[in-house]
């Protein structure tokens, strides 16, 4: 007796607090049953504790048995069964409950041990209730995972946590374990079975949703003074990344190396880097509190981060120029049309960024359904905030924060009036430049006199003009009837397209080879009175081209083609070759009499009949039917305006061609490819005649040099001088009223039809940084260009009060009113340019210029050009507000201001 009185003395020192032991059958109950019993269901996130079996069973023998005193006591809690050493009290694998311990709620487990005690040194065996799919268990094993650091692999650090514990958790232990300071950016990795290492991008997910299992390395990396990772560096580059994190120059102030074509995404992302609070956004990891790694819109938040590597790597002050190598990469994955290395265009990586970083960083996990409303006669300001907030209810981000804007939407129906108004939000202006109605068109006119060369013209014509409309240009330099002009589209060496006069202009490309000839005024299509027809003439060369017995010759076009007026009464092949010979008489030189050739008699005879004369003249198409229609890629178009025989066709004119001193004629196809003769073409298809040569002919008569031949009128000097305009009248002509066109019409729920309504753009709520992008590229269905305008932009208050329409607080000028921090410039033309950028620096209020991966300081008065394309304008109370306080630091200069030495200028106009 006296030794279980030493015992419950002993177990007494143990208590915790102290308290009064209670008898063995309230013990049993509180132990068992109750609130505070092991038959209690589970609860997730609660603690469990583990009790040895051998031990539990004692107790349970000693409480039932009634007797205090009784030899059964059990002693101090005793779990060294459970462990597999006492050094680092491991768990042995493989224990089973009921066989090898039991499970105790925390308040049954302090009730034990206050009353029996615990053995010294070991420690409680505490397990978490998890919530696992469809069940909820204790979980006796944890995951034991590895720490180690990126720098040191080879000492790990070995921690336990929970299934339900997130990945953060870890982080936070990894950074305790191995002390990294709280402004020191980290992040995890994991090592995978077969050697490979994986990125734990979502800290917010558990370990069991990460896979994490017991034994897994995880390594935490660092990140570089210089904004880089280790882990991106290769190991053969931590020489130059020693040189480079001793580099300390002005933040910001960094190149972006050129992959190949990749000017467009260097200009956009400089113009972005120097959007003030979004970078500050990046530089101080804001940004990873709100990655949105289950957005179906975004981008697993890999452009995000991405993105946020560009920004820390930029402003670190370590760096010249990086290589947005990496950044490249992810943009093509998630886009495909910026895969490989062609030429794209600035804005629309730009649209495609704002959008991407918009979606991974939105903090709305689960959109709602939000139905879109109209005004229907409520109040704009009512309707307004009502579109706002379902906006903000689905887009909630540092984007919205920073570039989102509201619109008002008016469409009124052309039919009924019903008037429709929507408020619909926007993340940059689009707006249009005031374009010229003029064109100007180079073009060659071609006398009949065979004494004149082809003169070159340049002709200002209306850009919606038709074909008769640059004959009447071409009259006032030349004097000539419109009426005696035919122009046709010249390529490689045939006619590609003969036009109507009834045309328009816009078929003709800027690039086309124009050619108006001059045509007898008897010549006209579909009159029958007229005495001329037309004859489109192709030159011909005779080149050897071997073959099995070295007998087959080719012919290949050469030179400009001809269209010839000729009488009708002269239509024979003698008088054909004769006023030919007349055309070419400038630069074909007529044979001498010893050089006739004798021909034979009776090819004179047959030369004698005169081609069959057409009964009348009437348009058509220039294109033959059937294996010989033009084309594209034949280099004829159809619709020609030369005219066409109705009698019986080429095909029924003399067969043989008498050969002349020069050369020979035959009737050919469109494309001057295939002889007429040889088909049953249609009777109604334009004839065409080539001028054969042989080459010994051609060297000794036939001067190229004269040829090619042409004189300038004094109109190729002109220039069509294009006023510059202001941005303001950019904005203005995008919020006047336009008609909807035939593709896009509106559905009017009035009419319950589609109508052509006309439609009204107005600015409701502009935001903190307003992006202006200038469109420059015009495309239509039949040209493309670029307007090369001068718009006069403001680098400082661009006042935006009179094109907003929302009520104004007049006592806040400064909301209305934005400064110019950045512009994404593109030089050159549609088929080739480079995007260069002029920007801010937030810290030190100078501007520079960024061409990949050079970067100098600018002038204000440099910045304005013909290349200006997107504009980046923040509001002046944003400005104000993002200054450091007096006192704190000395303050930036104001944005848009602050220049270098004159040394140091740059002239990039």
């Amino acid at each position: 007796m006296a030794a279980v009185a030493a015992n419950v003395a002993a177990a007494a020192e143990d208590r915790e607090p102290q308290r009064e032991v209670p008898g063995l059958e309230s013990q049993r109950r509180q132990i068992e049953n109750g609130e505070s019993g092991r038959e209690r269901p589970l609860r997730a996130g609660e603690s469990w504790f583990l009790v040895e079996q051998h031990w539990y069973k004692q107790w349970e023998v000693y409480v039932q048995g009634g007797d205090q005193d009784s030899g059964t006591f059990p002693g101090r809690i005793n779990n060294a069964d459970l462990f597999e050493d006492q050094v680092n009290w491991r768990l042995k694998k493989g224990l089973v409950e009921g066989e090898d311990y039991v499970l105790l709620p925390a308040a049954a487990w302090h009730y034990l041990v206050a009353w029996y005690g615990l053995e010294h040194g070991q420690p409680p065996i505490e397990r978490k209730v998890v919530e696992l799919p469809s069940v909820q268990k204790v979980e006796v094993y944890p995951v034991e995972l590895l720490l180690v650091r990126h720098s040191d692999m080879d000492t790990p650090h070995t921690a336990q946590f929970s299934h339900t514990d997130s990945v953060e958790l870890v982080l936070r232990t990894a950074r305790e374990q191995f002390l990294v300071s709280p402004q020191e950016e980290t992040r995890l990795w994991i090592k995978n079975a077969e050697g490979s290492f994986e990125r734990l991008c979502n800290t917010r997910v558990t370990l069991l949703d990460a896979a994490l299992k017991t034994g897994q390395v995880v390594i935490m990396e660092t990140r570089n003074k210089d904004g880089t990772w280790p882990s991106a560096q290769p190991q053969a580059a931590s020489t130059a990344l020693e040189e480079e994190e001793a580099l300390q120059g002005q933040p910001g102030i960094c190149g972006l190396t050129n992959l190949g074509n990749t000017c467009f995404m260097n200009s956009a992302l400089q113009c972005l880097s120097n959007v003030p609070q979004l970078t500050e956004y990046f530089l101080k990891n804001r940004y990873l509190e709100e990655l949105n790694f289950c957005n179906p819109l975004g981008m697993k938040g890999e452009i995000a981060e991405a993105y946020a590597d560009l920004v820390k790597q930029a402003w670190s002050g370590h760096h010249r120029s990086i290589v947005p190598h990496v950044f490249k990469t992810k943009v093509g994955h998630f886009a495909s049309q910026f895969l490989g290395y062609q030429q794209h265009d600035s804005q629309e990586l730009l649209s495609f960024l704002l959008d991407g970083l918009h979606e991974d960083l939105n903090r709305v996990k689960k959109k709602e359904y939000v139905e879109l409303c109209d005004a229907a006669g409520r109040p704009d300001q009512e309707v307004a905030q009502e579109a706002w907030q379902n906006h903000k209810r689905r887009n909630d981000s540092v984007i919205v924060d920073t570039f989102h804007g509201l619109f008002k939407s008016t469409l009124v129906c052309p039919d009924c009036g019903n008037v429709s108004v929507t408020f619909d939000p926007f993340c940059y202006l689009s707006v249009p430049l005031p374009v010229s109605h003029k064109r100007v068109m180079e073009v060659f006119f071609v006398s009949m006199d065979p004494r004149r060369k082809p003169e070159q013209h340049r002709l200002v014509v209306p850009k919606k003009g038709k074909i008769s409309d640059l004959c009447v240009a071409l009259a006032k330099h030349t004097g000539m009837s419109p009426e005696r002009m035919m122009v046709a589209d010249v390529f490689s060496h045939r006619f590609y397209k003969i036009y109507q006069l009834e045309e328009s202009l816009s078929s003709i490309l800027d690039r086309d080879d124009i050619f108006i000839y001059e045509v007898s005024g008897r010549s006209a299509i579909g009159e029958n009175s007229r005495e001329d027809v037309v004859l489109p003439i192709y030159l011909r060369e005779r080149t050897p081209a071997r073959d099995y017995n070295n007998s087959y010759y080719g012919l290949m076009l050469f030179g400009h083609p001809l269209l010839v007026s000729v009488p009708r009464d002269r239509l024979s092949w003698d008088a054909l070759y004769h006023i030919l010979l007349y055309r070419l008489s400038r630069y074909v030189t007529r044979p001498s009499s010893d050089d006739e050739d004798d021909g034979d008699e009776k090819a004179d005879m047959e030369d004698k009949d005169n081609i069959p004369k057409p009964g009348h003249v009437a348009g058509g198409s220039s294109q033959d039917s059937g294996p010989e229609q033009a084309g594209p890629s034949s280099g004829v178009a159809g619709g020609s305006r030369a005219p066409v025989d109705n009698s019986p066709g080429p095909s029924h004119w003399p067969q043989r061609a008498r050969r002349k001193h020069l050369f020979t004629l035959q009737t050919v196809n469109s494309n001057g490819t295939s002889d007429r003769s040889t088909f049953n073409e249609d009777t109604h298809a334009q004839p065409y005649i080539a001028i054969d040569w042989e080459p010994e002919m051609k060297k000794r008569y036939y001067d190229e040099v004269e040829a090619e031949g042409y004189v300038k009128h004094d109109c190729v000097g002109y220039v069509l001088k294009k006023a510059p305009v202001r941005l303001q009248e950019c904005i203005e002509l995008f919020t006047t009223v336009e008609t909807l066109e035939k593709e896009n019409p509106w559905y009017c729920p009035t009419c319950k039809q589609h109508q052509l309504a006309t439609k009204k753009l107005d600015l409701w709520m502009l935001p903190e940084t307003l992006i202006i992008h200038l469109k420059r590229f015009s495309y239509t269905k039949f040209s493309r260009e670029k307007l090369d305008t001068l718009v006069e932009f403001p680098i400082r208050d661009l006042d935006f009060s009179e094109f907003v329409i929302k009520p104004q607080n007049e006592s806040a000028p400064e909301l209305y009113k934005y400064d110019l921090i950045a512009v994404s410039n593109h030089y050159g033309g549609l088929r080739d340019g480079h995007y260069t950028t002029f920007a801010c620096n937030k810290d030190s209020g100078q501007w520079h210029y960024f061409d990949d991966n050079s970067v100098s300081p600018v002038t204000e008065n440099q910045i304005e050009s013909k290349a200006a394309y997107v504009l980046f304008y923040q509001r002046q109370d944003v400005a104000r507000r993002l200054q450091p306080q007096p006192g704190l630091a000395d303050p930036p200069a104001s944005p848009a201001c602050g220049s270098p030495p004159n040394s140091e200028f740059m002239d990039v106009n």
